[in-house]
């Protein structure tokens, strides 16, 4: 691929897990972001990985678990888009219906 690329939302989603993860502990949350974009390369070089969840949603989307997280990223014009990055104990498909709403 051609380099990942993340979307506003999910730029958002990351200075919001920095923010929450600072909170207790400012190299922490460095390390969680820095794992996250290190999961984004490996997404960028394999753009099949991840599963789709049509019971969660019907956007053509992947997931990808990191730890507590979900990546949910696509692939568009040949370059791997970050659509966002969330708990994995959330509501999913109410959360992606708020994105798009």
């Amino acid at each position: 691929m051609n380099g990942f690329v993340l979307s506003a939302a999910a730029e958002m989603d990351l200075e919001a897990i920095w923010d929450y993860i600072a909170q207790d502990s400012l190299n922490s949350a460095d390390r969680w972001i820095e794992k996250l974009f290190e999961t984004f390369e490996v997404l960028d070089k394999n753009p099949g990985l991840g599963h789709k969840r049509e019971d969660l949603t019907s956007l053509p989307v992947l997931f990808w678990p990191v730890g507590a997280y979900l990546i949910i990223y696509r692939t568009k014009n040949d370059r791997v888009e970050i659509v966002a990055v969330t708990q994995g104990a959330r509501d999913i498909p109410r959360f992606l219906n708020a994105r798009t709403d």
